[in-house]
């Protein structure tokens, strides 16, 4: 099973050097990596740049311009669809998500198109979170749990890993989040597509190095987008699209 780790970077030189060496030297099967770079002015991609030249595993895709969260990964998606990866990970570049789990994801996905490294289902956690972000992140999960019938108890979740089959029927839906509501809006679709969806439980810590990257105008488009697949859920959610895209039916 061939697998590539997907990850976003603005402003995260202080940390890519130190998680590409930890997922380099993870045991079992290698995995390839793949960062997204959106010019970041402190040097991230001259520095990832340099590991790529003495990495072969290692790609980089440069960007213009910081251009959201998931215009970063739905070109990263379509790009390495083109190749013959089995699994996709995405994952964050600040070492809030620990490396060392990219193999039990790997693991889950033996019989599951999505898996969600979940920090509310049993044995998962956060560290170092402020009540302000716990209190965000509680509710906006449980909205989708409310508004959106989503059974994940984590569907803001960053970290996880995806089936080709999968993101290839994603691929083809009009998913046009670029924040951070990109997460919410890929598990909505996963659950409507009829997918096998698993949790496992993650310890999520807060940034290592650099500032967090949340601000008023991510959580604008988060209530924008829950606010619009509510009313895709009310209207019954496009049956007749999903007939042409059939639902996912591989047994595992």
């Amino acid at each position: 099973m061939r697998a590539v780790v997907v990850i976003p970077t603005y402003n995260e030189r202080e940390n890519v050097r130190g998680l590409v060496e930890r997922i380099l030297h993870l045991p079992g099967e290698p995995v390839d990596l793949f960062f997204i770079d959106d010019n970041s002015p402190d040097g991230t991609g001259r520095m990832l740049d340099d590991l790529s030249a003495r990495e072969p595993r290692l790609k980089v895709l440069h960007r213009p311009g910081k251009m959201g969260l998931g215009s970063a990964y739905r070109e990263a998606y379509r790009a390495l669809l083109k190749q013959p990866y089995d699994c996709f990970i995405p994952m964050d570049a600040d070492l809030s998500h620990c490396p060392e789990m990219i193999p039990t994801l790997l693991n889950a996905s033996t019989d599951a198109h999505l898996v969600i490294g979940s920090r509310y289902c049993p044995g998962g956690g956060s560290k170092n979170w402020s009540l302000v972000r716990r209190t965000l992140s509680f509710t906006a999960n449980h909205l989708c749990r409310v508004l959106l019938g989503l059974k994940s108890k984590d569907s803001t979740a960053g970290f996880r890993c995806y089936r080709r089959e999968l993101l290839v029927a994603l691929d083809q839906l009009n998913i046009r989040s670029n924040g951070y509501a990109f997460q919410v809006e890929m598990t909505y679709y996963s659950q409507w597509l009829g997918s096998q969806l698993r949790e496992v439980p993650i310890t999520f810590e807060e940034r290592v190095q650099a500032k967090s990257k949340m601000c008023r105008s991510e959580i604008t488009s988060a209530v924008t987008t829950m606010a619009r697949l509510w009313v895709h859920r009310l209207l019954g959610g496009g049956a007749e699209a999903r007939k042409v895209l059939a639902p996912l039916t591989s047994s595992f």
